[in-house]
């Protein structure tokens, strides 16, 4: 039976797991990423582990690899991530010697395997915006991820939404990521009654703490001012909301599809849809990049 390797590579951990071409999927424990030279060692010892594993399943090798990584990337090369550290260093620096392999950008590859086959499979035109720690977008058109001239496409989280805001961590003012990715709840919760909770805990208090329903209001509001802007521009058929903070359901997407229509005076809102393949998105759209790897 034919399979891939696929590795879903974040800042801090990994996942990864073996893909069979009829789509049973093998997920394997988490692993740390690193930094630096030291994380693209621990990617290729990762990805020998799990070419390993499939040799023991499957009796052959993977056809291919595919990898989904932070930061600017190519198909064949990573070429810069703030948050791991590294940077310029082609695909064949992750994979075991001989095996095809293919890089993906961590949030557009999400993105491709929710056009493929997740919420936004029988759509040409959306936005997967996955909200967790951060805010990033992948604009997808036409079934494919679109990176833009550099790479930089979809980068909502760092689009401004009130200029006079609060000071963002990449150095701008009044971010989306600044006022509704998952940290940020957490943080701004925090600031006012000077408790730790979680994003979660927040969604989970809003019917009886005003604090947290003051952060949440903000979030939404936030939110629904950048999808307004990107409906605007792109018209996508369907928004696909993910993440971490998409896991609260309708706690989320009811108000922000009201917020939403609101700021849409003259047009109807697109659809909001939940995504379908929570955490494994990135790891299955790194397995369509193997498979394309392979041919």
């Amino acid at each position: 039976m034919k399979y891939v390797v696929a590795l879903d590579v974040g800042g801090t951990t990994m996942k990864g797991g073996l893909v069979t071409g009829s789509g049973e999927v093998t997920a394997f424990d988490a692993a740390p990423t690193g930094r630096a030279d030291e994380a693209v060692a621990l990617v290729r010892s990762y990805a020998g582990e799990l070419v390993t594993a499939g040799m023991a399943a499957f009796g052959q090798p993977p056809a291919a690899v595919g990898l989904a990584v932070p930061g600017i990337v190519t198909a064949d090369t990573a070429v810069y991530s703030a948050n791991i550290g590294w940077r310029d260093v082609p695909v064949s620096a992750f994979v075991p010697e001989g095996l095809p392999a293919m890089l993906g950008h961590d949030v557009r590859t999400g993105g491709l395997a929710e056009s493929v086959l997740g919420a936004g499979r029988d759509e040409g035109d959306f936005l997967f915006l996955p909200i967790g720690t951060g805010i990033a977008g992948a604009i997808v058109l036409a079934g494919e991820p679109y990176g833009g001239s550099g790479g930089w496409g979809g980068e909502i989280g760092h689009a401004p939404v009130w200029p006079d805001g609060e000071k963002c961590a990449c150095g701008q003012i009044g971010c989306l990521e600044t006022y509704a990715s998952a940290a940020s709840i957490a943080r701004r919760h925090a600031a006012r009654t000077g408790g730790r909770l979680t994003a979660k805990e927040v969604v989970e208090r809003i019917g009886h703490d005003p604090d947290a329903r003051a952060v949440f209001d903000d979030a939404v509001e936030a939110l629904a001012i950048s999808l307004a802007g990107y409906t605007m521009l792109l018209d996508p058929a369907v928004i696909v909301i993910g993440g971490g903070l998409g896991e609260a359901g309708p706690a989320l997407l009811d108000p922000l599809r009201e917020r939403l229509a609101a700021r849409l005076a003259w047009r109807s809102p697109p659809p909001i849809r939940q995504a379908a393949l929570g955490v494994q998105a990135g790891m299955l759209g790194a397995a369509l990049l193997a498979w394309r790897a392979a041919g």
